[in-house]
């Protein structure tokens, strides 16, 4: 016995009825907690991580080593993208959610 492809196609947009939703499980703040303090150790790593690419670059130039200048260029560059890519986390995840709500 075939099902008429009617069906099947209502049976493909079922709606589950599931979305996010705060409080609903115990530890949710201290899950919070964590997360931000691994985005601010994160941050603090990027900025040391700047601090000796910026470094490099200098001494790089000072001394004449090309292949260290363009590491310590590469690590700058690597180190300003990650600190946006932090800074930017929760703004780029709502954006993100908020485009995923809005599918039907």
């Amino acid at each position: 016995m075939s099902v008429p492809l009617a069906d099947r196609v209502i049976q493909l947009a079922y709606d589950p009825g599931i979305s996010p939703k705060g409080g609903g499980l115990p530890g949710l703040s201290v899950l919070k907690n964590v997360v931000n303090s691994i985005n601010m150790f994160g941050i603090i790593v990027v900025v040391g991580a700047l601090a000796v690419s910026l470094g490099v670059w200098a001494w790089g130039h000072h001394t004449g080593g090309h292949q260290a200048e363009a590491n310590g260029k590469k690590g700058a560059v690597v180190a300003a993208g990650a600190a946006l890519g932090l800074g930017a986390a929760n703004g780029i995840v709502a954006f993100f959610s908020g485009l995923g709500s809005q599918v039907h």
